[in-house]
């Protein structure tokens, strides 16, 4: 059963912690209705997608990430940049520092990491010095993507370490999940400056 224990560990308000674990229980429900079990990419993708809910249940973009070390996933991790008020607060770090703990080491050498979004220069950077060797990504960035996007850091052959990248996991689930982000949040602004004005 999926748990929104880290809520309680990084003080997360209680009104937080609830919008959380509903959005949780609203995606097990959703699953449940999806019926027989899906492919292990498929199955790993709505696991970050179900770390982006978390995201999105505080307010932050709707990014998740899981790296998979065995079928297992050793790392999890979501956009937490607002709430910790920390640039560093990206899925893709946390999951990697998770990982890192997980595994006892800094290299994460036969793991797959999962994310629903295309890393940033930033993120693309940890991935490739973790020696991550391969990553799964549900939706392209085309204005911060560093997996082919913008630039393609993954790839990189004048790096030491080279990712290979698969795109387009549950793409239109995750980019529908950011649409309606951004466009609930524009909806916001527009409003708050209605009321401004008036």
């Amino acid at each position: 059963m999926l748990k929104c224990r880290a809520a309680f560990i990084l003080n997360i308000p209680a009104a937080g912690r609830r919008l959380c674990r509903a959005a949780a229980r609203n995606i097990r429900m959703q699953e449940d209705k999806e019926g027989p079990k899906m492919a292990g990419e498929e199955k790993y993708m709505k696991a970050a997608i179900r770390e982006a809910v978390k995201a999105r249940a505080l307010g932050e973009v709707p990014i998740g990430c899981v790296i998979v070390y065995e079928d297992k996933i050793i790392g999890r991790g979501y956009n937490r940049r607002m709430v910790d008020r920390n640039v560093l607060a990206h899925a893709e770090l946390t999951a990697i520092r998770k990982a890192c703990r997980k595994m006892g080491d800094w290299r994460l050498e036969g793991c797959t990491m999962y994310v629903t979004l295309e890393p940033c220069p930033m993120c693309a950077g940890a991935i490739v010095q973790a020696r991550i060797p391969e990553i799964r990504i549900g939706s392209m960035n085309p204005k911060a993507g560093c997996a082919g996007s913008v630039l393609n850091l993954l790839q990189e052959k004048g790096f030491n370490h080279q990712v290979r990248v698969e795109t387009g996991i549950l793409g239109e689930e995750c980019s529908q999940m950011l649409s309606e982000f951004f466009k609930e949040l524009r909806k916001k602004k527009k409003e708050g400056a209605a009321v401004q004005i008036s």
